[in-house]
Parts: C-alpha cells; sequence; structure tokens
C-alpha cells in the first residue's frame, strides 16, 4: 500500500527529502577525509619528525646533560640543529626577510623520509659542499633569487643551493608563518649571530637500534628531561598529537555539516506535516474500510523511510565525491600527503544518520495519523484529529534532543560542550518558533481592518490554516543566523590582528640589541628619519622557587596544583617605573623603584599568568638570573592587551634591580612605507647583522592571508548549510504554493487582478522573509558574542556592516522565491490549474 500510494507523490517526496542530501554528504565527507588522514598519518608517522626521537631545549645544554644526550645516541645516530630567527639578506634583489635560521648537522637528518628541495641533491649538498644554504621556495620567489644566487646570514654570505619546498614535519601553514634557511652547522658560530640573550633553541634528532622502543626510553627518561627544562617527541607522541589536532578540526567541521542536516530535517518535519494533512482523505477512506490507525501510520512511516533511505544514500555518494576536492581544500595545513579512497565506515555512518534523524522529525507529524476519524470523509471540516496530549510526541521529541546530544557528544568529547550545543540548537529552534508565534498572534489580534484588501489578504495568509510561517520562519532564521555569526565571527578575528593600522602604532620592530649596540642603533633609526618610539629592556631569567616549593616538591606532591613547567620555561621580563597604555590594574600596588633597603622585590604578575602560577598579591617567587638568586613577591597583578602594538611582558620588575643583569634591548618604530621599511631594514643589517627586525605589516599581511584560508574552509563548510536553507526555502514555498492553488484560483474567479494576487504574495513573502532573516540576525549576535567571550576570549565589537546585506539579500531571495512559484498559477486559466493541481 505503502508503495501503490507513492507512485503519484514520489516527485513531492523527493523534494520533501532532498533537503537532508547536503547534510548528509557534508558529514560523508568530512569523515572520509578524516578516515583517509587518520591512515595516512599512521603510515607516515616516522616521517612526521624524521627520527625516532626529537630532544628540544632553549637554553646551552650542561655538561651533565650533554652526557645523557650522548648515551642515548649508543648504538644508534644523532643529528644535532640549532634554530633562531635572524635577519638574511638576498643580494640579487638587495632585499632583507626576517627568517628561521635552521643550523643543521652534515648527514643524518631525516632518517625518515626526505627532504624535498629543486634541484633534488641540494638537499644534501648544501651541508657537505662547502658554504652553502638551502632557502624555503616561496622566499625566491618573493625576493627574485635562485640556485646560484648569494644569502648573506650574519658575517657570512652563501651560496643558494637550491630551493627548499618541505621537510619532515612542515607543513606549509609552517612554512608561511616562519620561512626557513638552512646552512650548515659548522659555519654557525661564524656567522656572529648567537649572542649572549638570544632566543636560540637547540634540536636533537635521534635514530635509534631496532630493538629500542623510543617511547619506553623517552619514559624512562622523562624526569630527568623535565629537571633540565627539555622538551621530547617520539613518532607516537607526534603521532597523537597531529591526528588530535587534525581531529578537532574534523569534529567542527562534522558539527557545521550537523547543522546542515538538523536544518534540513525541520524541512522534512514540516513537508512531511503539509503532506499528510493533502493525505487526510485518503486516510479516512482506509479508515473507513476497516484500516487501523496504526496500519494507516505505518504506511506512510514506511514512504517517509524509505526517502529517507534513498536521500541518505545520495547524500552518502555525494560527500565521497566531494572527499576528492578535500585534500586541496587543506592542503595548507597537513603535515603529510593524503591518498584518498572510499571510506565504508563513514558512508555507513552518513546513512545511518540520515536515515535516523529524518525518521525521527518526520515522526512528529506523521504520528498524528493514529487519531484521524473516519468521519473526516463526511465532513471536511471537523477537527479530524484529538486534541489529547500526546505521549508519543514528546518521547518522540525527547529522543531527538538526545540524538543531537549524543552526537555533539562524540564529536565535541565532552558533556558539556555537547550540552551547549544542544542547549544552542534547541534555543534557535524555540526562540524562532516563539517569534512565529507571537507573530501570528499578534496579527491575529491587531487585524489593521481598516488597510486596503491587499494588506489585509496578505496580513490574513500568515494565521490562516495550513499556513508556512513557522516552518519559514524557522528555516530562514536559522540558515541566516549561520550565516551571519561566520561573517561576525571571521571580521571580529580579523580585526584581532589588525595590529598596525593606526598611524601611532609602531610597524617595524628591532630585537637582540645588544648593551653595546643599544645608543648607536638608536642613533641609525633618527638618521634614517624614523622615531624611536621604544627602546625597552629585556632579560631572560627562571623560576626557582613559587611560594617555598621548588620544582622537585611539585613533582614530588602533585596536589600543590602548581605546573612543574613553570620551573622549566625561560622567561623574557622587563624593568620600568610605571605602566603602559596596554594595562590595566587589576590588584595590588605598583611600586616602580626599589631602594637598596633589601628584602623581596614587589614584582607585577599579568593576572592569567599569576593563576596558571597559583599565586596571588603577597605570594613569594625566587627567579634565577644567570646564577643569581633574586627573591620576589608578587605586589601588583595587571591585565594585558595582547593584541595591541607594545612590549607586552608576563614579568615586570621595578627599576633600581636588573640594570645590571644580562640583557638585550628592543626598539619600536614606526615607517611610513615599504620602501622605507626595506632601505631602513638593509642598513641594519649591514651595519649590526646580529640585530633582527619584525615587519608587522608583513605579519599582519600573512595573518590576514592564513585567517583567510581558514575562513575559506568555514565557508566552504558553510556552503552546505546555506545550500540546504535554500532547498528548505524552495521547498517550504513550493509547498505552500499547492496549498494556496485553490484561494488564488478563487480570487481570480471572484475578479481578483493578476497584479493583486502578485501583491498579496510578494507582502507575504517580503513579512515573512525580513521576520526570520532579522531573527536569525540577532540570535547571531548572541551566539557571535558567546564564541567570542567564551571560547576565543576576545572582546565582542562586532562589525554590523555586512549584516544589512544580508539581511536584505535573505529577504529579496525569499520574495524571489515565493513569486517563481507563484508564477505557474497566474499565467494560466483557472480551470486549467485545477485539472492540474487536483
Amino acid at each position: 500500500m505503502a508503495w501503490r500510494d507513492s507512485r503519484r507523490n514520489r516527485g513531492r517526496l523527493a523534494l520533501f527529502i532532498s533537503s537532508i542530501v547536503l547534510g548528509i554528504a557534508a558529514l560523508v565527507a568530512i569523515n572520509s577525509f578524516s578516515d583517509n588522514l587518520r591512515t595516512d598519518i599512521d603510515n607516515q608517522a616516522k616521517s612526521l619528525i624524521g627520527a625516532d626521537l626529537v630532544v628540544a631545549s632553549n637554553k646551552e645544554i650542561e655538561p651533565e646533560m650533554q652526557q645523557l644526550l650522548d648515551s642515548i645516541a649508543v648504538g644508534g645516530d644523532r643529528s644535532d640543529e640549532v634554530r633562531f630567527a635572524s635577519m638574511v639578506y638576498f643580494q640579487a634583489s638587495e632585499g632583507t626577510r626576517l627568517v628561521q635560521v635552521r643550523a643543521l648537522e652534515a648527514g643524518g637528518f631525516p632518517y625518515y623520509g626526505e627532504i624535498e628541495s629543486e634541484p633534488q641533491d641540494a638537499s644534501t649538498t648544501f651541508r657537505s659542499g662547502g658554504r652553502k644554504a638551502l632557502v624555503d621556495h616561496t622566499l625566491l620567489l618573493q625576493y627574485n633569487s635562485e640556485p646560484g644566487d648569494s644569502i648573506k646570514v650574519g658575517n657570512l654570505t652563501f651560496e643558494i643551493a637550491g630551493a627548499l619546498h618541505k621537510i619532515p614535519g612542515q607543513s606549509a601553514m609552517t612554512a608561511t608563518i616562519a620561512p626557513a634557511v638552512y646552512i650548515p652547522k659548522q659555519y654557525l658560530e661564524e656567522t656572529g649571530l648567537l649572542q649572549k640573550g638570544s632566543r636560540i633553541n637547540y634540536y636533537h634528532y635521534y635514530r635509534l637500534p631496532a630493538n629500542t622502543d623510543a617511547d619506553e626510553l623517552a619514559k624512562k627518561l622523562e624526569p630527568r628531561f623535565d629537571a633540565a627544562g627539555f622538551g621530547f617527541d617520539t613518532v607516537q607522541s607526534r603521532k597523537e598529537s597531529t591526528g588530535e589536532s587534525y581531529a578537532n578540526l574534523a569534529r567542527f567541521l562534522s558539527l557545521v555539516g550537523f547543522v546542515a542536516l538538523l536544518l534540513g530535517c525541520v524541512g522534512v518535519a514540516s513537508a512531511v506535516h503539509v503532506y499528510i494533512r493533502e493525505k487526510l482523505s485518503t486516510i479516512g477512506v482506509l479508515r473507513c474500510l476497516g484500516m487501523s490507525g496504526k496500519q494507516a501510520f505505518l504506511i506512510y512511516l514506511f514512504q517517509v523511510a524509505a526517502m529517507g533511505l534513498i536521500g541518505s544514500i545520495a547524500g552518502a555518494i555525494l560527500g565521497s565525491l566531494i572527499q576528492l576536492y578535500l585534500p586541496q581544500l587543506f592542503q595548507t595545513f597537513l603535515p603529510v600527503e593524503v591518498t584518498m579512497g572510499i571510506s565504508w565506515t563513514a558512508i555507513a555512518e552518513g546513512i545511518g544518520i540520515g536515515l535516523v534523524v529524518s525518521v525521527l522529525f518526520a515522526l512528529l507529524p506523521l504520528l498524528s495519523i493514529r487519531n484521524v476519524s473516519p468521519l473526516i470523509t463526511l465532513r471536511a471540516g471537523i477537527e479530524h484529529v484529538s486534541k489529547q496530549p500526546d505521549k508519543l510526541r514528546w518521547a518522540v521529541s525527547g529522543l531527538i534532543l538526545a540524538f543531537i546530544f549524543v552526537f555533539a557528544y562524540l564529536q565535541l568529547g565532552t558533556w558539556l560542550r555537547a550540552l551547549s550545543f544542544t542547549a544552542g540548537v534547541l534555543v534557535g529552534f524555540v526562540v524562532l518558533a516563539l517569534i512565529a508565534r507571537l507573530m501570528m498572534g499578534l496579527v491575529k489580534r491587531y487585524f489593521p481592518r481598516s488597510w486596503g484588501y491587499v494588506w489585509r489578504q496578505s496580513l490574513a495568509n500568515l494565521y490562516r490554516p495550513n499556513n508556512q510561517t513557522l516552518l519559514l520562519t524557522v528555516s530562514i532564521g536559522l540558515g541566516t543566523a549561520l550565516i551571519a555569526t561566520l561573517f561576525l565571527m571571521q571580521r571580529l578575528l580579523l580585526s584581532e590582528v589588525a595590529i598596525a593600522g593606526s598611524e601611532n602604532q609602531p610597524n617595524l620592530v628591532l630585537f637582540d640589541i645588544q648593551n653595546a649596540q643599544k645608543e648607536e642603533v638608536a642613533q641609525l633609526t633618527r638618521e634614517q628619519g624614523l622615531p624611536v618610539l621604544q627602546m625597552v629592556p629585556v632579560v631572560t631569567m627562571r623560576i626557582d622557587e613559587i611560594k617555598g616549593y621548588t620544582a622537585a616538591d611539585v613533582r614530588n606532591d602533585t596536589t600543590l596544583g602548581i605546573s612543574e613547567r613553570a620551573f622549566t620555561n625561560e622567561l623574557r621580563v622587563t624593568y620600568r617605573d610605571s605602566l603602559i597604555d596596554s594595562e590595566k590594574e587589576v590588584g595590588g600596588n605598583w611600586q616602580g623603584k626599589v631602594g637598596s633597603s633589601g628584602g623581596a622585590i614587589p614584582i607585577s604578575l599579568e593576572d592569567r599568568y599569576a593563576d596558571r602560577l597559583e599565586v596571588a598579591v603577597g605570594d613569594t617567587i625566587v627567579f634565577n638570573v644567570q646564577g643569581a638568586l633574586i627573591p620576589t613577591i608578587v605586589a601588583h597583578l595587571r591585565e594585558v592587551e595582547w593584541n595591541r602594538v607594545q612590549t607586552n611582558f608576563r614579568v615586570v620588575f621595578p627599576e633600581g634591580v636588573l640594570e645590571e643583569a644580562p640583557q638585550f634591548h628592543v626598539l619600536m618604530t614606526r615607517t611610513q612605507t615599504d620602501n622605507q621599511s626595506a632601505q631602513f631594514q638593509r642598513t641594519m643589517v649591514q651595519r649590526f647583522p646580529n640585530v633582527s627586525a619584525i615587519d608587522l605589516d608583513l605579519i599582519l599581511r600573512t595573518l590576514d592571508d592564513i585567517l583567510g584560508k581558514i575562513a575559506f574552509v568555514i565557508r566552504f563548510m558553510a556552503l552546505f548549510s546555506i545550500s540546504t536553507g535554500l532547498l528548505v526555502l524552495i521547498g517550504s514555498v513550493n509547498i505552500s504554493k499547492f496549498q494556496r492553488v485553490q484561494e488564488s484560483v478563487l480570487l481570480r474567479t471572484l475578479g481578483a487582478s493578476r497584479k493583486q494576487i502578485l501583491s498579496i504574495n510578494a507582502f507575504e513573502y517580503l513579512l515573512l522573509g525580513a521576520l526570520a532573516a532579522g531573527t536569525g540576525i540577532i540570535l547571531s549576535l548572541g551566539a557571535s558574542w558567546a564564541l567570542a567571550v567564551f571560547s576565543f576570549e576576545v572582546p565582542f565589537a562586532p562589525d554590523l556592516a555586512p549584516l544589512l546585506p544580508i539581511f536584505l539579500g535573505i529577504t529579496a531571495l525569499t520574495v524571489f522565491v515565493g513569486m517563481l512559484n507563484s508564477r505557474g498559477i497566474l499565467n494560466r486559466p483557472p480551470l486549467e490549474v485545477l485539472r492540474r493541481e487536483g
């Protein structure tokens, strides 16, 4: 019976279910891509770090620790690398650029995978064939250089042996942020770049004997590594961290796809509701012939389930095709080569989710079939269903919420986040539904009877039987909320990194300036016509004690709540007598100078850093400055605006304490043009090779490019939700067309003109589109505020400029689709339309 009854309605059923296809496609595409990525990370795990074990440190190796590092290499092999930021000078173009200089030993690393370069042999010849360098290919393009040209690193000039394309562990994103220049390690000292206070990192790559388990060895040595401040990485730990990072991205994108699916299911529920109302006479006849309410319910449940299965299969096929494009979409962020294959697990999950969720949403209108009275065949106006509360409807509603919660929990991993996501979805649905109900109630209660006929008819359509007000408000509103939220968050995050826009803000930072160079660098800056906006001293130190506890105490007693890393991380601190405009006092009293009275030195801490250290005003901290212990007391807490172009610090000392400590200086200035900046940097590199410059305009452009790529990925996934919203809109308006046929024909028969009917429909869809779009934008402001404050922890200052085009565009689209569907009725004689639609 379900098969026979569907023969005249399959086109309409297909339209109902088509709205879930894109949601399933998004889920299958992302999950298939995640499965393939996970497999490739497993297969290419060793090439992620190029070694069995990597040990890293940001300070010179002490003799005792050197013996430990040497012992690990017994029976295997070790390669050492030194990394630091420095300026380089391209002689072909006379350009300068801050890069990451990597001084690598000959031979050895990478033990797994390979360095991809052009020419290919340059990856080995640069380490063994004299004074040669391997330069990131993007730098060569940017500075119009090629293999055979020269590059100056510090005091030495190197021949460019080749262009670096990829090295194990490096993604295109890493190369964009910190392009690398490799030089042979034996020439490092001669460059003159290793100055006291410079931020230098030391890496040691190991190939272990075949019978050595790198993870067990690392776990055994972890206490000694922690005590020395060493970090370490193994193939397994890198594989897990890399997999988890991309799993988080996949979970987020899956939730975006799931929102598209839920949006489609709203269309399914409403479409089935209207479909069942059109089938009431058929159901009444079946009931008169002896069919039970349960049997009638099952007939239409089978129809919806079959179409849900077909829609899910179509979505799974589409998603499997879309995943072929995803490696290109994500290539900037990926550290491995992703091979594409069919993920039957993702396909099965997608089909299962699509079938379950489409049936669940369709059950709400389907349940009313059980209570249809046979009398409807005799009296069409009779109340065909009971007004008694239906416990099954509440049960189905509970199942829908439980399904959303379970899916969110599987994606987000914590019940609190899953509950927040479910509550957000529920709030969106409820608010939009209440707005629609409120509008219908207000129009009905305060109906403007003195208005013209066209306006009265349009307003009356909003609350008449079989109206589409609720469906269109929810579907259009949710789609608008999603689109507007994406735009708001993208602009909010971009505004956070727009750090060099103000005319008075520095856009060039010089660092690693030694004490003896301070005055000369400042003088050279002024000679170039540039202002010295700030000259800030920086002292490197470590924490020796916190509230009387040492690292050993914290290691032995985990109940203290202090992180052991607080003792191993190097700190860059400064000293001054006042706060700067990016800081705000939140506790204690600031003392800008100290005398020679002795005792603990009063210091100021950034408030969030104090929270991580588990300290408050009045607690003591002992710092170690090159072996000299300085007892301090936390006297002041500051809130710091880290996105401001300032020399911001976690720890600030007063004047009169650190003036004689080993230190370097940071100078901040502002250039007016790119040419002025380039000329100044060239002069600075030639006079002071050890001084590095950060071009904040370049950093801003780089961040803008990166955020643009991230925004494109998010927009790509949002496209599924937007397209689903359009399908729901088209389907909903198309459904309303079938309901309005008799009304429009009756109006034409009574003498209404074509223009009047068009005006009635246009005004109705204008009201619906404006109401839904406006409500969706209000919801997006709430969602953006929550994301900004709780997820990204940035001030919420939304750019409202894109919201007006979104509002107008969606409202106009609603009117356009509605009028497009009305055209077929108005272009033909009433009798023809009645016969065709009957």
